[in-house]
């Protein structure tokens, strides 16, 4: 089992327009990103604890230009006879910072089979090799994930490297630093047509096979 990573959508017409950040990040920050700032109270001051205001940035349920429903829309990718219940999973997600307050409670609204195997986001032909979900990636395109950086790969973009912190035993949660490596951006475009298989996290690596024909 395997996912791509989900961006900012809203719907018209019963389809999604997927809003890519690497397109125009300052509009997309104007119409879905807005924040919550708060501090703790000193009560016999009447005044705002020192040191401890904080601001909270959040993906607004609405857009803020239009008034629209925002979703989150992505692909999970599942083989045959997995018995893994993601789909109940998905009805009890929180996502992001502050979730003892009640933040990132998101809903699944819709999950749809895909029919055609050929598209991701209506843009990639994609197919199942060895195992692995690989994605075929014209020239002069965007990656869709953070992508690993290797000799091979000629691209234009940021790189960065991929830290963040998990959930191992017999730490608590977020006790675990993992590295994933250096890693292209995603929206960093490919000098040629490369392919690329989903690892773990829905990062990407070029895959080293013949691509497949479709």
């Amino acid at each position: 089992m395997t996912f791509t990573y989900f961006y900012i959508a809203t719907k018209s017409n019963g389809d999604y327009q997927i809003a890519w950040p690497w397109e125009n990040e300052s509009l997309l920050r104007r119409r879905f990103l807005s924040s919550y700032t708060s501090t703790a109270l000193v009560y016999p001051q009447q005044a705002a604890e020192e040191g401890l205001l904080h601001e909270v940035e959040f993906i607004s349920p609405r857009a803020l230009d239009n008034n629209q429903q925002v979703y989150l829309v992505g692909y999970v990718l599942k083989k045959e006879g997995c018995g893994l219940k993601w789909e109940e999973a998905c009805h009890r997600l929180q996502m992001g910072g502050e979730r003892g307050y009640g933040w990132g409670d998101v809903q699944c609204v819709e999950v749809a089979e895909v029919t055609n195997t050929q598209e991701l986001f209506k843009t990639y032909s994609w197919q199942e090799q060895n195992g692995s979900v690989v994605i075929e990636i014209p020239d002069n395109s965007p990656v869709l994930a953070h992508t690993e950086t290797t000799e091979n790969l000629s691209a234009q973009g940021e790189i960065e490297p991929l830290v963040g912190r998990e959930w191992k035993e017999p730490n608590q949660a977020g006790e675990s630093v993992a590295f994933s490596g250096m890693c292209w951006t995603p929206g960093s475009v490919v000098s040629r047509s490369s392919c690329f298989k989903i690892k773990k996290f829905g990062i990407w690596q070029q895959w080293d096979g013949e691509i497949p024909s479709v």
